[in-house]
Order: C-alpha cells, then structure tokens, then sequence
C-alpha cells in the first residue's frame, strides 16, 4: 500500500520538475552608441564586480596653455554591483542607474583628504580618508571597495581590498564619452570610456579586464598659465571588473 507521504512527496517532485528554472541576471556592459565601442569582454572571462568610483583626474601644465598630460588619478571605488536593474531587492531603475555617476559627482562631497590651498587636490602623503560607505539619497547604502590610484610608477591600480581582488593594468583602448555625458563640475568634459586590461606582472589578483564606461567630469581645463602648474579635476564613473 502507498502511503499518503509518499504520494505528497511524488506531486511535490513533479511540480519542482515543471517549475521554470531561475536564470541568472544577465550583466551588459554600457554601449557609447556613437560610433566607435570598446571590444566586448573575452568570452572565458565574468564579471566579478561593478564599482562606482568618486575621485579626481591629474593634469600637468607643459609648454602652452593647452599643452598638458594626464598624471594618474584618485578614487574611492564603492560596490554598485547590488544596484544593477533588475537585481533582486536592492537593484534600482535604469534612469537611476545611468545617472548615478552624475549623481555621485555633483551630490556629494570628494571622498578625498583635501590638499591645503588647492581647490580639488588630494594630500599627496594620505589622500584617503578612512573606509566609509556611500549613502546617496534615496538609494540602497553601497559599501565601500577600495581605491584607485596610480603607482610610483606611473601604473594604474585597482585595489578592491573588501573583496580580496587586484588590478594592475594598462590602458588597451579609449573612445570618446557620449556627447551627452555630464561635463562635470569644472565643465571641462567627461573622460574616455576606457577598456584595460591586466599588464601581466604577477600583481592582479582575480582580475585580467577593466572598463571605465558611463564617465562625469574628469576631462582636463586649459591650463591657466603656460608651463606652470598641475591641475585635480573632479570626477564619477562606474568600472567594470572581469576575471
């Protein structure tokens, strides 16, 4: 004789059988859609993280006062990963999420220690303050992730400390921001959208892909004096992280 346990349980096994399967939240990485794009992600690598980042842009002044070269950056990078459309509880709406990057830049403070007499510069000797988590109005807390900085070397680094991932890396390829990119608090531009990749000296750790999509601010000014000066711009944007 069946029991009734036994005919309950045979149902249940069914029904789970039927029952679709939860497919996993599909990441795409932003489009400029104009023009020229970044090359898409290699197709054995996935997503490990997608950071906000809240900082500054390097400039030196040379011969004239267009003349400049960039001198690396500093940023404080957040998990925005929990905040991608469609994520389960905490993701937000497209137009939220497109516009955080301008929301970052113009509604909160630099999350920088600030170089005396400077507008936007950071102390060279501790730029960073101590770790703290954004909260943004109206949106879910993001948890601090790191920093971005460059060396004594001049080589870019991603270290998402919290997550115990690194990335060393060198610049592959850049286009140009959309047009209608945020120009930034100093209206002097959105920098390029930017694909990196890990440079291959042992020091990445989880990482070999980087993008900087979906820039604000960030674009070098005129420099004021011909020869002379060093210049921080502000700005956001989100990156990309692919291992």
């Amino acid at each position: 004789m069946v029991s009734v346990t036994t005919v309950v349980l045979a149902a249940l096994a069914v029904v789970a059988s039927a029952a679709p399967a939860c497919k996993p939240l599909a990441y795409t990485l932003p489009q400029a859609g104009e023009g020229d794009e970044l090359a898409a992600p290699a197709a054995n690598l996935v997503l490990k993280k997608i950071a906000i980042g809240h900082g500054i842009q390097n400039y030196s002044c040379e011969t004239t006062a267009s003349n400049f070269s960039a001198t690396g950056a500093l940023a404080v990078l957040y998990d925005a990963t929990p905040l991608y459309p469609k994520t389960k509880k905490t993701g937000i709406n497209q137009r939220e999420w497109d516009s955080l990057p301008t929301n970052l830049l113009r509604n909160q403070p630099l999350p920088l220690n600030k170089l005396a007499g400077s507008t936007y510069g950071a102390d060279p000797t501790k730029p960073f303050p101590d770790p703290a988590d954004l909260d943004l109005q109206g949106l879910p807390r993001s948890k601090f992730l790191g920093h971005h900085f460059f060396d004594n070397k001049g080589v870019p680094v991603f270290d998402l400390g919290t997550a115990g991932l690194k990335a060393v890396v060198k610049k592959v390829d850049g286009i140009a921001a959309p047009r209608s990119a945020d120009a930034g608090i100093t209206g002097s531009g959105a920098v390029q959208w930017l694909q990196l990749d890990d440079n291959l000296s042992g020091q990445s750790r989880g990482i070999k892909m980087v993008y900087r999509v979906i820039t604000a601010g960030g674009a070098a000014q005129a420099c004021s004096v011909a020869g002379v000066g060093v210049q921080s711009v502000p700005y956001a944007t989100f990156y990309w992280f692919y291992g």
